[in-house]
């Protein structure tokens, strides 16, 4: 019987631990799936961090790349609050050809031409870069948006849509990116799209037929 008894108040002094640590707020960073209309600012008030720590802590997403769909790093959030980090919604992806309009993400662009492309990835190893590391044709660093493309197809500078692929790294369905890189294999009907990330994880986009929408 006394050893009975002991093992029930193991037991319970065990589950009573628990839940202390259970209900103890650790500060850790959290993940946050962007929905949208998402924007750094609204994403600072909504976690009480400050826009330049939030900033800071996505080095490779820019204020024109918040698609739903896409991980935010939240800088020392409580694990109770990443808990509640929204889910990506169905994106919504709509073209009027002869307005030239297309919709992504609830946000219209104007485009005068589409590309078929084929797209490959590249990451920030140094394996996949030049003698000058992870920078751009222009020197600016590697960020999510940034494409390498054939500049006698498509000229430096050009924004684009980008549209059909598929990545875990990349914003579902769509995303705005700038051709401001290129490569020495990178000719003709080419694209070479930057994913921030480790090189296994991005080397795992193979080959992608992708659409480009060239943003006026």
């Amino acid at each position: 019987m006394n050893t009975k008894f002991k093992k029930i108040k193991m037991m319970v002094a065990a589950m009573g631990v628990a839940l202390i640590v259970q209900s103890t707020p650790i500060h850790a960073d959290a993940v946050h799936v962007a929905k949208e209309g998402d924007t750094f600012f609204k994403l600072s008030q909504q976690y009480g961090v400050s826009l330049d720590k939030l900033i800071n802590a996505n080095p490779n997403t820019s204020e024109n790349n918040i698609y739903a769909g896409i991980n935010l790093n939240i800088p020392s959030v409580k694990n109770t609050v990443s808990a509640a980090s929204v889910k990506s919604t169905d994106s919504i992806l709509s073209v009027s050809p002869d307005q030239k309009v297309v919709e992504a993400w609830g946000k219209t662009f104007n485009y005068s031409k589409t590309v078929q492309v084929k797209a490959t990835a590249y990451s920030a190893a140094a394996s996949e870069n030049g003698k000058w590391g992870a920078v751009d044709y222009f020197g600016n660093p590697l960020k999510l948006g940034t494409i390498a493309v054939d500049p006698k197809v498509i000229p430096m500078g050009t924004k684009v849509l980008v549209t059909g692929h598929t990545h875990n790294g990349l914003p579902n369905d769509a995303f705005v990116a700038t051709a401001t890189d290129a490569g020495s294999a990178i000719k003709g009907n080419r694209i070479d799209i930057f994913i921030p990330g480790s090189q296994k994880s991005v080397s795992s986009f193979g080959f992608q037929q992708v659409k480009l929408f060239i943003i006026k």
